[in-house]
């Protein structure tokens, strides 16, 4: 018998004022099932049973797209995304799932995930989005890539200030970021506006918030790109992360 996710529709409504249709609960199951079979061979994730997936990485990935328990509007007209260290997919697939009109590009730097989740585009028929072996900071400086994108989309790579330097760079003016984090504290807000600042973005919300079945802490930041980014950021492969902002 197969693992069946929940369908959790009151839940969606509650938390993000929206509820996938039949047709997307249909592919949250396939994506699942996909995980499960790749995990045996490649160690992606360690949540397998179905509600803790609902929860951690299905749920986990929109909320980071609904400031506020609304979803970007952006998605739903077509915006261009970018999800760093997509790792399994998360949150970029799911997010891909829900907003058909836009397209997304999922970049990790370990070829052997980006194969699996071109497997996972392909079953799941995702004509929205593409895949990228790469690192940010290269990216960050390519003009392909540079200040190419609407939205982007980091979870679980690093502190905050790491974060807005792969980030920032990538967007358009007036483009969003979304930082993916558990915990945070007063001295993260300053560290994350000093560097936001000097890469041409500011701190628009911090959202903080708990997860629907485990009442788990969260929080996302969304920096705002206001400014160009200046050329020397991002800098080179490591450095963000060695030496932050």
């Amino acid at each position: 018998m197969t693992n069946l996710l929940p369908e959790m529709a009151e839940i969606w409504q509650q938390t993000l004022n929206w509820q996938p249709t039949d047709s997307q609960q249909a592919r949250f199951q396939q994506l699942y099932e996909l995980i499960l079979e790749g995990n045996r061979q490649l160690n992606l994730t360690r949540i397998t049973e179905p509600q803790e997936f609902w929860e951690k990485h299905l749920w986990d990935s929109l909320r980071g797209v609904a400031p506020q328990q609304q979803l970007i509007s952006s998605l739903q007209l077509g915006a261009s995304v970018i999800d760093i260290g997509t790792g399994a997919g998360f949150p970029g697939v799911p997010v891909a799932i829900i907003a058909s009109n836009s397209t997304i590009t999922l970049v990790d730097s370990t070829r052997k995930k980006i194969t699996f989740i071109d497997t996972i585009l392909s079953e799941l028929a995702l004509t929205n989005a593409k895949t990228l072996v790469s690192r940010a900071e290269e990216i960050g400086q390519q003009p392909q890539h540079r200040e190419q994108y609407d939205v982007a989309l980091i979870r679980a790579v690093g502190t905050a200030s790491p974060c807005a330097e792969y980030t920032l760079p990538l967007l358009k003016l007036g483009g969003l970021a979304v930082i993916y984090r558990g915990t945070w504290t007063e001295e993260e807000t300053t560290s994350v506006e000093n560097a936001a600042q000097q890469l041409g973005g500011t701190v628009e919300l911090i959202d903080n918030f708990t997860t629907p079945l485990t009442n788990s802490v969260r929080h996302c930041l969304y920096l705002r790109k206001v400014a160009k980014t200046p050329a020397n950021f991002p800098r080179a492969v490591g450095v963000p992360s060695q030496k932050p902002i």
